[in-house]
């Protein structure tokens, strides 16, 4: 006499669907809605990331890695790069872009200002804020305040982002 199986017999898997797998529902520009904030997880910056950044970008200016350089003109620690800390403000680290893949055509623009010193062990918190929703033509173009405060809720960067979309 056969041994019966008394496994469960999984259920036959519906069709693929790549869509199913968004992280969040795709939106398009006539969505969006100016005040709406996309802020990116916290991140404590160490000495490896600024390491890290001083290789990959080649900037070797000692107010960057020697303590004692910087103590002498008047920064209290060394500096984290400042093109390090606009960098926390890429949009892939919120979920933006995941809202906008579908209808996002470019990155236009990107400024800043730095409004203060971040140093090694200092942990920064990034939000694209809408501000702006501007139609042109067949496309939009979407405007963001870019912000980071550090753990002391100070500014220490304030910029802008713009992107084009296209419109339904």
């Amino acid at each position: 006499m056969e041994k019966q199986n008394k496994e469960p017999q999984a259920a036959a898997p519906a069709e693929f669907d790549p869509d199913a797998f968004l992280v969040v529902p795709a939106r398009t520009f006539e969505d969006l809605r100016i005040g709406e904030v996309f802020r990116a997880p916290s991140r404590t910056l160490t000495d490896a990331h600024a390491a890290a950044f001083q290789t990959v970008s080649a900037d070797n200016h000692p107010v960057h890695y020697d303590a004692e350089w910087a103590r002498k003109h008047g920064h209290s620690a060394p500096v984290v790069h400042g093109l390090q800390v606009l960098a926390f403000t890429a949009p892939g680290a919120t979920l933006f872009p995941h809202f906008i893949g579908e209808v996002f055509i470019s990155f236009l623009e990107v400024s800043c200002t730095f409004l203060a010193e971040v140093h090694s062990g200092d942990t920064l918190y990034p939000a694209l804020t809408i501000t702006g929703l501007e139609p042109n033509g067949g496309n939009g173009v979407v405007v963001t305040a870019a912000t980071i405060h550090n753990q002391r809720g100070q500014l220490v960067l304030s910029g802008q982002h713009k992107y084009l979309l296209r419109r339904q």
